[in-house]
């Protein structure tokens, strides 16, 4: 059995998520008790929709549970209606500046309108925004940026700070309170790790609306991906935030993948196959760096959860073993033992071992798929 599922008997492991109430982007929960969601945005042009939705067809593969798309003018909201038609998971249209792209897009079938209250304009015209909203059941998400204030908060506070975010996001949610609407959601992102964790710290004692996560412009993609795991792991380790995006100068579909991995070192998403690997060093029995190269590519098909270890040698490869569903630790004279369910189960040899670990993956994948469709069917019978 894996580590996630011994939760009960190790307390220092538990996530108490804040309490915020839930709403939908489409077909998708985000808040209370639903999953936390991993999002990645289009950088396609949205004029191009045969493009876009290529480009929305390798997130949906990634496991995207929302994808957003930029809608900066007139030609990509014409487009967004074939976009949001092809799509298999719920579309946020991002708008800036122009109050009307954001109705258009509500028209278009967008399921979340995402608005900066910076620069979308006056009361009025967000007024305008949140009625196309309600008509055509989309919810939104209010998105503050430090880099992007209202004059007058950078005025009174002098520089982006967290009170400033965190006020700016408060007057805007107020306006949305104000008319009877309560579909939303809250980001106030800075590109300084601090001010992020600060500002949504003090925003998740503010109000109780979903928060989604983020840490805007990281960086490329190690950098960034350092940046996104500090600040928005502090966060979700501390129970905040019901939905992310990892912003990245890199393919959107290596954002999904940072984004799962951010939650499956935190034991809050589980999907595809979790490698835990050693960094290898003189004791190895196989070439550890290249056999998790080779697996993390013949494995990245797997969507189901699961838990392997690949452990150079016996110091702690046994240890590592029992807490995952695979595993196979290095031995000697060429070979190393494959590990089951915790215990060693047989022997197999390095040259062949990165065939056989993922035959052992595939069946294994295949019969926990076959075991929960029984359960599901089972349930449904009761």
């Amino acid at each position: 059995m894996s580590a996630h599922d011994h939760t009960h008997l190790r307390p220092w492991r538990a996530i108490q998520r804040r309490p915020s109430r839930k709403i939908r982007v489409g077909s998708v929960e985000v808040g209370g008790d639903a999953p936390i969601t991993v999002q990645s945005m289009t950088n396609t042009l949205t004029a191009d929709a045969a493009a876009t939705i290529d480009q929305i067809r390798g997130l949906e593969e990634a496991g995207a549970d929302i994808v957003r798309v930029s809608c900066p003018d007139e030609d990509s909201t014409a487009a967004f209606k074939q976009i949001a038609k092809a799509s298999k998971v719920p579309l946020v249209a991002d708008i800036h500046f122009h109050y009307r792209r954001g109705v258009e897009a509500a028209q278009a079938g967008a399921a979340c309108l995402r608005i900066n209250p910076g620069n979308i304009g006056s009361p009025d015209r967000v007024r305008e925004v949140i009625q196309a909203a309600r008509d055509h059941g989309c919810s939104m998400r209010i998105g503050v940026n430090a880099g992007s204030l209202e004059r007058e908060l950078l005025e009174r506070y002098g520089e982006p700070c967290p009170e400033a975010m965190v006020e700016s996001a408060l007057n805007h949610a107020r306006i949305l309170q104000d008319h009877d609407f309560h579909e939303f959601k809250i980001s106030v992102k800075a590109s300084d790790v601090f001010m992020t964790v600060a500002a949504y710290q003090m925003l998740s004692e503010a109000i109780d609306c979903p928060l989604h996560l983020g840490v805007t412009e990281a960086g490329a993609l190690r950098t960034g991906t350092v940046k996104s795991s500090i600040g928005m792991g502090a966060l979700l380790w501390a129970g905040i935030g019901d939905t992310i995006r990892v912003s990245l100068a890199a393919d959107p579909v290596e954002e999904i993948k940072v984004g799962f991995d951010i939650l499956k070192s935190l034991g809050l998403r589980h999907r595809g196959v979790n490698i835990i690997a050693c960094p290898s060093c003189a004791r190895q029995g196989f070439n550890v760096i290249k056999t998790v190269e080779a697996l993390e590519e013949r494995l990245a098909h797997i969507s189901t959860p699961m838990s392997l270890s690949i452990i150079g040698c016996v110091v702690n490869g046994p240890g590592e073993a029992l807490m995952t569903d695979l595993g196979f630790t290095g031995g000697g004279k060429g070979a190393g033992m494959v590990y089951v369910a915790g215990r060693p189960d047989h022997k197999m040899d390095n040259e062949g071992m990165v065939e056989h670990i993922v035959d052992l993956v595939e069946a294994r994948a295949a019969e926990i798929q076959a075991e929960t469709a029984a359960a599901a069917a089972r349930e449904a019978a009761e």
